[in-house]
């Protein structure tokens, strides 16, 4: 791995900036009606349940990456099958925020601008960071983090102050029981974005203090989680849940009926800033962790010499993935949940955890008096 290592406070930010990175543009938890904000909620208690997974599989091998102790756990082939699959999911995620991002853009500001175009920019910029290691990254979050609460706070009280917000809307609370809640949370908000947790197997033994890590973790997923519900209810608040429904992007919907004074209007470029911060960590983190396990599987001594080859796979990935916009969320949304995520963050590491428990528990009967 990178010689590198990071504070558990850049940890924080980190996690915060992963987990809200698009899934704040999105109309998530849709199928839950008004009640999306609390599938939400949910499903942040189910992935602090995941991330335990995740965590206690750090614990017993705290210096390796998921790819390395992998191959411990379940001998070197099976493991080396199953990091090259991870390395590929990793790529994956990457390619899909990367589409996010740029069909928003394409979408709502340069909508005469190429879709390859507005990828290649973000993706040179993706590649020029990771080049410069996680530290760099860290630190880059640490600046933003500030900015980024600044203009959430801003944009709250204009939306409060513009008399937009109608918690009529949100009435009735579970008018239609827990049933869609439950099945908004295991086909939506456990998977994505709290599942995606599962990238920083590849991330923590890059920790300085690994004392900090669980606290550091979980402390940025239950911020980033009632950020995400807020934002959720508030939009649901503002638009009424049939325009929620029907909004591509709801943030922007709601930022885009701000009017103040006939003076504070049009205050798009909040939502652009967020779109380009939060979507530049997430592809970051996932590009990062693909290029990490590559480095680890293939034996590379420099992870910079997998940066471009990677960085090009995703970007024209990201272009060939889907042939529109409206594919591309279905496949997101709906396919990618069940036949993608659920292995990958939660069979998976499952059976990990529990094999890893076994062969620890044998080694240490064997290596006592």
């Amino acid at each position: 791995m990178e010689k590198a290592k990071i504070k558990a406070s850049q940890l924080f930010i980190l996690v915060v900036l992963f987990e809200m990175g698009s899934a704040i543009l999105l109309g998530l938890g849709v199928s839950a009606k008004q009640d999306a904000w609390l599938a939400m909620l949910l499903g942040l208690a189910g992935g602090l349940l995941l991330f335990l997974v995740y965590y206690q599989l750090y614990k017993y091998y705290p210096s390796l990456p998921f790819t390395s102790y992998v191959q411990k756990i379940t001998g070197k082939w099976m493991g080396r099958l199953l990091g090259y699959l991870y390395v590929v999911y990793f790529i994956d995620m990457s390619t899909r925020v990367l589409r996010d991002f740029g069909e928003l853009l394409t979408n709502t500001v340069y909508v005469n601008t190429p879709l390859i175009v507005i990828n290649s920019l973000m993706i040179l910029i993706i590649i020029y960071a990771i080049n410069k290691g996680i530290e760099v990254i860290a630190r880059v979050g640490e600046l933003f983090f500030g900015a980024i609460y600044l203009m959430a706070l801003a944009g709250f009280l204009l939306i409060l102050f513009s008399g937009l917000i109608h918690l009529e809307n949100l009435q009735p609370v579970l008018e239609y029981g827990w049933k869609p809640v439950f099945i908004t949370f295991i086909k939506g908000t456990l998977t994505f974005p709290f599942g995606e947790m599962v990238v920083f197997t590849m991330l923590l033994p890059l920790i300085n203090n690994y004392k900090k890590v669980k606290l550091a973790c979980m402390g940025g997923m239950i911020l980033a989680g009632i950020n995400i519900s807020l934002t959720i209810a508030i939009n649901i608040a503002t638009l009424g849940i049939d325009l929620y429904e029907r909004s591509n992007f709801p943030l922007l919907t709601t930022i885009g009926k701000i009017q103040l004074a006939n003076f504070i209007e049009r205050l798009d470029v909040f939502f652009l800033i967020y779109l380009m911060i939060g979507c530049f960590f997430k592809i970051s983190l996932f590009f990062y962790a693909a290029v990490v396990g590559a480095t680890d599987l293939f034996q590379f001594k420099n992870h910079q010499k997998l940066t471009f080859p990677i960085g090009l796979m995703i970007l024209l990935a990201s272009v060939t993935i889907a042939s529109n916009y409206a594919e591309h969320i279905e496949e997101g949304l709906r396919v990618v949940p069940v036949y993608v995520q659920w292995p990958f963050q939660i069979i998976i590491p499952t059976i990990l955890l529990i094999i890893a428990f076994f062969r620890n528990r044998k080694n240490k009967a064997t290596s006592s008096p």
